[in-house]
């Protein structure tokens, strides 16, 4: 058992100590976890390693957040947020989100949802064609050489968009009370989509 825990906490160190001025709390957990092994309190060592597994996805979490874009010319936007991380990032993934809106009461919303069990589902929908052709709602999208759907119901005024972004991300997009599809498209076309994924595998 010690050598297979050996190469976990050096992994672990290798992650945290590029992460800036919290790199030294990491750092201290993963001394404190290893202390806790040596010293046979196993139970001890595998909480002090989750949380640090935690304080590293919050890291990660917190560098997604500045990649959501600002608001549009006209638009304004509620401070960026993780929806989910630390511990139930395991279960749930990375859920970030953004919220944009005009005084009209226009409204898009943009998730970044890394790591997360729709994308499965996802992949499914878009490899079975009869899966959207009986929704007449849902037709096939794609934006940046990104495949995903495009829901909206005839005469309503909210359209839906997902993505799928490589083998990890799912970006979606939803807007409210909008004409058409376009304020979607333009918050969608200002997400850096090949940054997100650069800071999703550092």
């Amino acid at each position: 058992m010690r050598t297979a825990t050996r190469p976990t906490l050096a992994l672990l160190a290798a992650l945290a100590l590029p992460m800036g001025a919290s790199a030294d709390a990491i750092t201290d957990q993963l001394k404190a976890a290893e202390q806790a092994y040596r010293d046979g309190d196993l139970r001890s060592a595998i909480e002090t390693l989750n949380l640090t597994v935690a304080g590293i996805q919050e890291q990660i979490s917190a560098r997604l957040l500045t990649l959501l874009p600002e608001p549009l010319e006209g638009w304004q936007a509620d401070p960026a947020e993780a929806q989910s991380g630390g511990l139930a990032s395991a279960i749930t993934g990375t859920n970030l989100s953004r919220r944009y809106w005009r005084e009209d009461g226009a409204e898009v919303t943009l998730n970044l949802l890394a790591d997360s069990p729709m994308l499965p589902m996802l992949t499914m929908a878009l490899s079975m064609p009869f899966v959207m052709q009986g929704n007449p709602d849902m037709k096939t999208y794609s934006l940046k050489g990104h495949r995903g759907m495009l829901d909206h119901t005839a005469g309503s005024r909210e359209y839906e968009i997902t993505l799928m972004v490589g083998n990890r991300l799912v970006i979606q997009a939803e807007g409210l009370e909008i004409e058409d599809a376009a304020p979607v498209e333009q918050y969608l076309q200002a997400l850096d989509i090949p940054a997100i994924e650069a800071a999703l595998t550092q």
